[in-house]
This record gives structure tokens, C-alpha cells and sequence, in this order.
């Protein structure tokens, strides 16, 4: 293969046509269903997907078929097929619903205002993960444009995958026999620990989710009257939160989500830290002298990648600052968010965390747990001495340096489902999620010059696939 060729075409793709559109995209606010209940009546996910679609079909590549699936009642689909050599196929895989808007963007930036600066492309869903359809494509493309050989490929874009992708087993289930066997997953989903090298995700942690409601009066009080009588809503969550998290050091105490960590892992933990050092933590915007929990960086990796973590991550109850009187309030809500190890189930790990919650409530209040997301993390395969050569030569090729191998502690519930559908398959789990890159918060960018070296490092691999 011609890299500078293939260098030169994709980045001049990416200029000419990707970064356009993802202007385009970014500005749907196509929430995920999960965040936006009525999206059907709304039209921003169909919006989504009609413009992905429009550019794919446009795309001058070999045998190329493209259709929006529509199953009645779940969020839509984009499905494409690109014939190929070989009975064996590609999955490509990305999303393109989002996040919510979340508060803290810099003045003339927002969640649907699409911003260039430095190279980067500022907005909701462009990293997280609107670019893989179009990276998908121009992968592909550039394949044949240099007459390389590639297998089949059949790509699945879906829309519910930040709500915990609750659509996609139907998808499956209904594409099984056009998708066939597969050989090799691309997931585009994930992220990387700096923009220096091709970085591949061997595992993805789980999460169990929901909101813990806690009730000690049917209307508020006096402060001053019932404060050393009436038990605080807020303390007692706060003793029922102790039963997971010890509050001193942030851990997980209850081993019920825990899970020995594989040797293999540990390993590419401590290579990955020596890589990153200090920038594991220091990526983070932190405020004051706020410090890390860790400042080990093999730790660092270990504790977001295969150790559990609990974050409340909403709250219900409390009134706003300004409106607070001297009330002792009868309710505290707390939306929990529970990241679980690889190998745990999500379902069993959400129950887990009902039964601790609930059981033998402090003061005898009136709690509970109703959970919202349970969705099993995922552990890679072995990875064949095929795939370790071409991701290596595709790194050295494109950014001059070797690839690393992290886990990540996101959770993306599509790898698990193709983990046991495909359990023969290889893996190229990767993404552009880096450095203060922040999915989910203010100020979500894309890193359009590492975008590219990506984008070309999957042809590389693709064609070494075949």
C-alpha cells in the first residue's frame, strides 16, 4: 500500500467532506431516548440518521448498499454492505444519538454550535461518536481507490446506544442472517490515551444505574422544630451510600462488584502508565488543589478500567441554593451511577445494589432502589498474532510510534452482545475520546489530525484482514 497516498487522500476526505457534515450533525440535538423520551415525535435522531445516510449513499464505493431500518417502536438503524473476497466479514460499528447538553461550555460554544479551533471540531456527538459512519466509509474508499483486496463488510450505525443500546438486540436478531459470520468487529466508540499512537481497547467496564429514594416525612417541616427528632433524608442516603463506597477514600467496599483482574490486563496496565504518566490525572480539570485518588499511573489505569466506582450523578429533593428556607426536607433522590468490572453482569450487579440499598433501612425510612440501566461490561479475546503485527505496523506507519493496548472505563453494551454472538471474532475497539477530549461534559471536541491517522490505520488493518 502507498501510505503517503493513502495519508494524503484521507485527509483531504476528511477536509473536504467529513468535517462538513459532522458541522451538520452536530448541530441535531439527537438526544439518545433515554434523554429524550419523545424522540419520535420530535424528529432529531431520524434527522441524524437521514443525513448519515444521504452521505453514504453518495459515496462512490464498489457495491455499496445503504438502508435506514426502521423496526416499529425503537429508535432507527443505519445499515450498509460493501461485497468483498472471502466468506468471513467486517463489522464496522458506531452511534449516532447523544448525550444531553450538560451546563459549563466557553462563551460562543455549545452543545449544538459546532466550533473549529486548532484542529479541533467543539460540539455534542462529533467524537462520541458521529464520525464513525464517515470514517467507516472513507476507509473503505481508500482501500479500493489503491486496488487492495478486502473482506465483506457490513456496518451497523444505531441510536440508542447511550441509553444503553435496549434497541440493538432486536437489530441483531432481525440483520442475523445479512450480517453473517463475522471475523473482525471495528467499533469506532471508544477512546485513546493521548493523540501520539494508535491506541486499541481491550476491555470496556459495565454499569448498573438507577435512583435511590429516600423519605422521612410526607411534607417538609420546620428546621428548627424537627431538626433532632425527624432523621435527615440526606444523612440516611448518605449512611445507605457507605453500604458501596467507603466515603474517606472513594473504593467500593462491597466485594460483590469486584472481580479478579486477568494477568494479561495488569501487564498492558503498567506498559500503558508508563506511556501516559502523570497525564492520566492531570487531563482533568481539576479546581483548587483538588488531588487525584491515585498517583500511580498503573493504578490509575487499573482503577478506571477493571475496578468498580459509584458516582451520583443527579439529585432530586434539593431545592436550588437560592430557594432553600429553613425546611428539613422530607425527600433526598440521588441517581446513581455504578461503573462495574469487565466480567461482571450488568443485571445481576443492579439487583446487587438493590438489595443493599433496601434492606434494613437507618432510622426505619422509607427507601428505594429503581434501577434504569444494567448492561454488562466486556473483556476481549485473545488477539491473534495477525492483528498485534498489523495494529503495530499501522501505528509506526501513521504516527510513528507502536500501538498500546488499555482498557477503557466507559461501557459500550454493543461489544458484549458481539461478544457472544461472534466469540471467534477479532477486535479493533478504538476511538478519538482523548486528552480533556470529555464526552458527555461542556466542551466535547473531536481531534480532526488524529481523526485521520485513524481513519487510515483501519484501512491498514482492514487490509491485512483480508
Amino acid at each position: 500500500m502507498n501510505s503517503q497516498a493513502i495519508t494524503s487522500w484521507i485527509s483531504d476526505k476528511w477536509d473536504q467532506d467529513i468535517v462538513p457534515r459532522l458541522v451538520d450533525y452536530i448541530r441535531i440535538p439527537c438526544k439518545s431516548p433515554h434523554f429524550d423520551p419523545q424522540w419520535a415525535a420530535h424528529g432529531h435522531l431520524d434527522a441524524a440518521v437521514d443525513l448519515a445516510a444521504t452521505w453514504v449513499r453518495a459515496q462512490p464505493v464498489a457495491g455499496l448498499k445503504c438502508e435506514v431500518i426502521r423496526l416499529g417502536g425503537r429508535t432507527p438503524v443505519l445499515f450498509f454492505e460493501v461485497p468483498g473476497n472471502g466468506q468471513r466479514k467486517i463489522l464496522m460499528y458506531g452511534h449516532l444519538d447523544k448525550q444531553p447538553e450538560m451546563t459549563g461550555w466557553r462563551e460562543g460554544f455549545g452543545p449544538w454550535t459546532p466550533v473549529m479551533e486548532e484542529g479541533r471540531l467543539y460540539g455534542r456527538g462529533g467524537a462520541d461518536d458521529g464520525y464513525a459512519v464517515f470514517a467507516s466509509l472513507a476507509a473503505i474508499q481508500v482501500l479500493q481507490k489503491q486496488g487492495m483486496p478486502h473482506p465483506p463488510i457490513v456496518g451497523i450505525i444505531e441510536c440508542c446506544e447511550e441509553s444503553g443500546s435496549y434497541d440493538l438486540p432486536a437489530y441483531l436478531d432481525a440483520l442475523k442472517h445479512r450480517v453473517g459470520d463475522v471475523s473482525l468487529v471495528v467499533g469506532l466508540d471508544s477512546g485513546c490515551g493521548n493523540f501520539d499512537q494508535l491506541w486499541v481497547t481491550t476491555s470496556l467496564r459495565g454499569i448498573a444505574a438507577g435512583t435511590l429514594n429516600v423519605e422521612v416525612l410526607t411534607e417538609g417541616v420546620h428546621s428548627g422544630d424537627a431538626s433532632g427528632i425527624v432523621p435527615s433524608s440526606f444523612r440516611v442516603a448518605r449512611k445507605l451510600l457507605d453500604r458501596i463506597e467507603d466515603s474517606a477514600s472513594g473504593n467500593v467496599v462491597a466485594r460483590e462488584f469486584h472481580c479478579a483482574i486477568p494477568e494479561e490486563r495488569i501487564m498492558q496496565a503498567a506498559r500503558a502508565g508508563s506511556v501516559l504518566g502523570s497525564s492520566l490525572w492531570t487531563k482533568f480539570p481539576f479546581a483548587g488543589t483538588t488531588r487525584p485518588m491515585v498517583q500511580d499511573p498503573a493504578e490509575a489505569v487499573l482503577n478506571r478500567t477493571w475496578r468498580p466506582a459509584l458516582s451520583v450523578v443527579g439529585a432530586d429533593g434539593l431545592p436550588a441554593i437560592k430557594d432553600a428556607g429553613n425546611v428539613l426536607r422530607p425527600r433526598t433522590a440521588l441517581k446513581l451511577s455504578l461503573r462495574i468490572p469487565p466480567l461482571m453482569d450488568g443485571g445481576r450487579a443492579t439487583a446487587e445494589m438493590k438489595r443493599l440499598l433496601e434492606a434494613d433501612p437507618p432510622a426505619g425510612a422509607k427507601v428505594s432502589f429503581e434501577s434504569d440501566q444494567g448492561a454488562s461490561g466486556w473483556n476481549a479475546p485473545a488477539t491473534a498474532p495477525w492483528l498485534l503485527k498489523a495494529l503495530d505496523s499501522a501505528s509506526q506507519t501513521h504516527y510513528g510510534k507502536p500501538s498500546v493496548m488499555m482498557g477503557e472505563g466507559g461501557t459500550i453494551p454493543f461489544m458484549a452482545m458481539l461478544g457472544k454472538q461472534f466469540p471467534a471474532a477479532q477486535f479493533l475497539i478504538t476511538g478519538v475520546l482523548g486528552p480533556k477530549s470529555n464526552a458527555h461534559g461542556p466542551n466535547e471536541f473531536i481531534h480532526i489530525p488524529y481523526a485521520k491517522k485513524l481513519t487510515a490505520c483501519v484501512a491498514d488493518v482492514m487490509a491485512a484482514s483480508a
